[in-house]
């Protein structure tokens, strides 16, 4: 296994089935596919978008395909051009569900035992699979990592065989290479959007119940340029503990209070889960303090009633 690869990420493409609109630039959870997908390469070595330019959360290297709209190998080939490290993941930019577990898969299996081989022969030689693709039903050709050399080989030949790469099928490449079919990490991440139907079920599919909230953190945390696992769970029973303990309004203050303290001590998972933990004490005692005042109300009223009621009696 390698920790060093550069990723490719294919933004052209003429997207007729959505009417020629620009398929990268659409939004699914207020994030563009494309930073979506940005966002699961973020510690690629250097990342190469094919494509128009267009704004991305993250710097990229641009390039484009010869001629613009060439097709799938055109873009890989002018992509390759532009990396350098042994390893390469290749990514389409309309993966709105992917995750940085599938990508890790794909990348051990290039360099380790992971995956099922095949291709030419049905077996790979002592230096290992030509890569590894995804695959969950049909094989995800540009959802795969490989080694650059063996696409850069392939490539050349093609390009010997018909010219140039422009408007050839991916399968010329593909079924050349010694390929690993890795299963991903969920069952959505190799969901793409090709239609306005594939686009408008991803938009509800986001907002699921038991979805929604993690999908929001991802969001949030990639806008604000955090990079930090932050547990949930501990900061929504945070939230209804001060809420229930002392006011509605606490929840948002107090997890508020909680990222900034947590920052300035360091920011790190530990920072967070500490401060959430010393913010719930307090709440817990707040709490307890609150029901034992009013619990203390009740006895003092009823002691004072009763008195009352001695002194006019006596």
């Amino acid at each position: 296994m390698t920790d060093v690869y550069d990723a490719v990420v294919i933004a052209g493409g003429a997207a007729r089935r959505l009417g020629g609109t620009d398929k990268p630039a659409l939004t699914v959870g207020g994030r563009t596919l494309l930073d979506r997908v940005l966002y699961v390469c973020a510690d690629a070595a250097r990342t190469v978008v094919v494509g128009p330019r267009r704004p991305t959360a993250r710097p990229v290297d641009w390039t484009r395909e010869e001629p613009p709209g060439g097709g799938p190998l055109a873009a890989l080939d002018a992509g390759l051009r532009r990396v350098g490290s042994e390893t390469v993941l290749v990514l389409s930019a309309d993966l709105p569900f992917l995750t940085p577990a599938t990508v890790r898969a794909l990348l051990d299996a290039v360099h380790g035992a992971y995956g099922t081989d095949t291709g030419p022969g049905g077996s790979h030689g002592p230096g290992g699979p030509d890569g590894a693709i995804v695959d969950d039903g049909r094989a995800q050709p540009l959802l795969g990592a490989y080694r650059t050399e063996s696409l850069r080989r392939e490539l050349a030949l093609l390009a010997a065989e018909h010219g140039r790469p422009a408007n050839l099928p991916l399968r010329l490449l593909t079924d050349e290479l010694v390929l690993r079919r890795v299963a991903p990490a969920g069952p959505e991440e190799a969901r793409d959007c090709d239609t306005w139907e594939e686009l408008a079920s991803a938009r509800s599919h986001i907002r699921e119940h038991g979805r929604v909230l993690n999908e929001w953190m991802t969001a949030a945390k990639a806008e604000l340029g955090i990079d930090l696992d932050v547990d949930t769970a501990a900061l929504l029973d945070l939230a209804r503990d001060a809420a229930h303990g002392v006011a509605r309004p606490a929840a948002p203050l107090t997890t508020f209070l909680v990222g900034y303290a947590a920052a300035r001590a360091g920011g790190s998972p530990a920072d967070v889960a500490e401060t959430a933990r010393k913010a719930a004490e307090l709440a817990r005692r707040w709490a307890e303090e609150t029901a034992g005042t009013a619990e203390n109300g009740k006895a003092g009223g009823s002691g004072e009633a009763g008195g009352g009621e001695g002194t006019d009696a006596g």
